[in-house]
């Protein structure tokens, strides 16, 4: 304890000198820390996502990877293999059992936690993490049940101990340079949003990372990858199980927790043929699993109220064929941005009534972070945005500060599950959001997503 309430006094010391230089060096120390103060951090799952994670903080000087947990042997194998390429010390290993992770928990030499692993394991693992006072790090989603949700949030309080959640497309170089536009006023008064994951999910990525189209056949204890945990969620729920990657975003842009909130949220489901399908045709129609009934529908609409009067439509579109779309629209009184078309309108700088190709756009409202890092961070998965996501949760760790996506935004964009699926079972009857904040949302001032650090 001694070593990391030291730690601790050391990083608060430097804190305002990393605010103006922080450390994003994938290689470059700046000195501020030395190279004797690494932040100690442990990686809890090791599958596809939690490697690339692995592969981002190994690239970092002021990061020291000191345990690794994963239950499958064969990805604790090609983790080890990527910190020995790396240059890097050997880590303590565990993945004896489900909850050998406690173990790994109990270290000293742990500052700071990752975690990638299934769903279900997502808060019970944060919970315990804060609890063991580790920096917390959270894929998404966050949460299942609003049980859950609140489990983040009072454990959060009750500890003290910080969580981030990872959601990656917070980072998004088109989201940044929108957001951008947002805070100068560009689109004026916000109105509405559209958002979502519209992402064909219906095959299985290899421990290689390769796409393999027919292997999603099989899933549960013959699954491969995500298909061993993922598609079970199917055949169970009918909620959109995974709206933070459209509904992030949107709630940095209108300051969701901080000067407004979610209130309350409709949702409707199509008939779930899609899974169904793809089973006969690539298993053929006396495959067990083309007998089953998954409860969730194809399309799953949700639609959010605002504090502040806006409306954000979250769609989940997973189980259909299709190409991969975020769906993001950002309207407002002077107009609007639509990712899928690449285009924009802004009333009196585009002809009237046609739209703009958004690029020059875009290239001009350039988010400070994209201009100041891209060309490091290119090279650190799903289009640089991974190299932000990381570097926000290490430099939010070092100094020991609420991250820019905490347990609040973790609780109120996972809610959309629990609620979407309420309101579904009830023939779209509107469902009132939590107040995770307690009515601190009124008071609390907006992040400040424009500086050029974190």
């Amino acid at each position: 304890m001694k070593s990391r309430r030291n730690f601790i006094k050391k990083t608060a010391i430097a804190g305002a000198g990393i605010t103006m230089l922080p450390n994003m060096s994938f290689g470059i120390n700046t000195g501020i820390f030395g190279k004797e103060e690494k932040l100690k951090v442990a990686l809890i799952g090791v599958g596809l996502r939690g490697t690339n994670h692995l592969n981002n903080v190994l690239l970092r000087d002021d990061v020291l990877v000191t345990a690794i947990c994963d239950i499958d042997p064969r990805r604790i194998t090609i983790a080890l293999d990527h910190i020995k390429k790396a240059g890097k010390q050997k880590p303590e290993v565990f993945g004896n059992d489900e909850y050998d992770y406690r173990n790994l928990l109990a270290l000293k030499d742990v500052d700071a936690v990752i975690i990638s692993t299934p769903w279900l394991w997502h808060t019970r693992m944060a919970k315990d993490a804060m609890q063991a006072g580790k920096y917390t790090g959270l894929e998404v989603s966050a949460a299942n049940t609003m049980e859950e949700c609140w489990d983040l949030v009072n454990t959060h309080e009750e500890t003290g101990t910080h969580l981030m959640i990872l959601e990656n497309v917070n980072y998004r170089r088109d989201v940044l340079a929108v957001l951008n536009m947002v805070k100068q006023n560009v689109f004026g008064e916000l109105v509405h949003f559209r958002c979502g994951y519209q992402h064909d999910l219906r095959f299985v990525k290899l421990n290689d990372g390769k796409s393999a189209y027919g292997k999603g056949v099989e899933f549960g204890e013959k699954g491969i990858s995500e298909s061993a945990w993922r598609t079970q969620h199917s055949l169970l729920r009918n909620a959109d199980v995974y709206p933070t990657h459209g509904a992030g975003p949107i709630a940095a842009m209108c300051d969701i927790n901080r000067g407004n909130r979610f209130t309350s949220l409709t949702a409707n489901a199509t008939k779930g043929i899609g899974l169904n399908d793809y089973i006969v045709k690539n298993g053929g129609a006396d495959h067990p699993n083309a007998k089953l009934k998954f409860k969730q529908g194809d399309v799953i609409t949700s639609t959010i109220e605002t504090a502040n009067g806006e409306t954000i439509i979250v769609t989940h579109d997973c189980n259909l064929p299709r190409p991969y779309s975020l769906g993001f629209r950002v309207q407002g009184s002077n107009g609007l941005w639509e990712v899928d078309g690449n285009r924009i309108y802004i009333e009196g700088k585009s002809d009237p009534h046609r739209w703009d190709v958004a690029d020059e756009w875009l290239k001009k409202y350039d988010h400070p972070l994209w201009k100041k890092y891209g060309e490091k961070a290119m090279g650190a998965g799903h289009g640089g945005m991974d190299f932000f996501v990381i570097n926000a949760f290490v430099e939010s760790a070092k100094q020991n500060i609420a991250p820019p996506m905490d347990a609040y935004d973790a609780a109120a964009w996972s809610a959309i599950t629990p609620l979407s699926e309420l309101s579904i079972e009830n023939n779209g009857e509107p469902q009132d959001f939590p107040d995770f904040t307690r009515g601190n949302w009124i008071k609390n001032k907006p992040y400040n997503w424009m500086k050029d650090t974190f």
